[in-house]
């Protein structure tokens, strides 16, 4: 399954991760070698290499297929049945490339985005009417809708030092898993990625490696709050 879906979110990576007031990337900004089916092929290998020039082409050798094996040992050690695990599932699809490209160009495409919401929604849904528990579909949707307008209002209230957008969009589908799981894990998921981001943030600001006013990109602290209370919810 890993090599299957790899090299699509390789590409989605290369293509998706641009600055905000760019044009999604069309090929390779060296030597301009398309980036479309008929590309480069080793863009979308582990090694993320031009055909043409060698240089490397959106995320790190690896990086990808890394955060793929993590979330595939997530699923299993949260040992959900299997309707959950394909909304999970699909969720991971969608924050494997938003974490690399929030990470490398503080951005969180409505293409991977919203595709991450309506899908881990309606999966979600199918899950409930399948076992019955439309209770927690509601309770998912809830989660979902009230933290994404919780991080928009911030938005609208204090501009850049509020969380972005995207961060809101993001939220819908990362605290709808949550909120699936239940309102335990909605705390802990939250309580992991603001805990994950101010450590780290602390830890970059000692190293002098950002500034008080830098802005860490909170997407990736979300997905993996989200993903450690998935972890932890085999115990409950």
């Amino acid at each position: 399954m890993i090599l299957t879906v790899a090299p699509l979110l390789r590409r989605l990576v290369a293509v998706e991760g641009v600055p905000a007031d760019r044009p999604r990337r069309s090929g390779c900004d060296t030597c301009g070698t398309p980036l479309g089916p008929t590309g480069p092929l080793r863009a979308v290998s582990p090694l993320a290499r031009c055909a043409g020039c060698g240089v490397r082409l959106g995320a790190a050798p690896f990086a990808v297929e890394l955060l793929l094996l993590l979330a595939v040992a997530v699923l299993l050690l949260a040992d959900r049945p299997g309707p959950e695990t394909l909304a999970f599932a699909w969720f991971a699809g969608c924050a494997v490339p938003l974490v690399l490209i929030d990470l490398a160009v503080h951005r969180l495409p409505d293409r991977l985005t919203c595709p991450a919401a309506g899908g881990t929604l309606a999966l979600l849904g199918l899950a409930a009417l399948l076992g019955d528990d439309l209770g927690a579909w509601r309770r998912a949707l809830l989660a979902g809708v009230g933290a994404a307008v919780l991080f928009a209002l911030t938005t609208v209230l204090f501009g850049r030092r509020g969380f972005g957008l995207g961060d809101a969009k993001l939220a819908l589908s990362a605290v709808a898993v949550l909120g699936w799981l239940g309102w335990s894990a909605v705390v802990v998921g939250l309580t992991l990625a603001f805990l994950g981001s101010a450590l780290c943030g602390l830890a970059l600001l000692l190293a002098r490696r950002i500034g008080w006013r830098d802005h860490l990109p909170f997407g990736p602290f979300l997905i993996v709050g989200t993903f450690g209370a998935l972890a932890l919810s085999s115990g409950w």
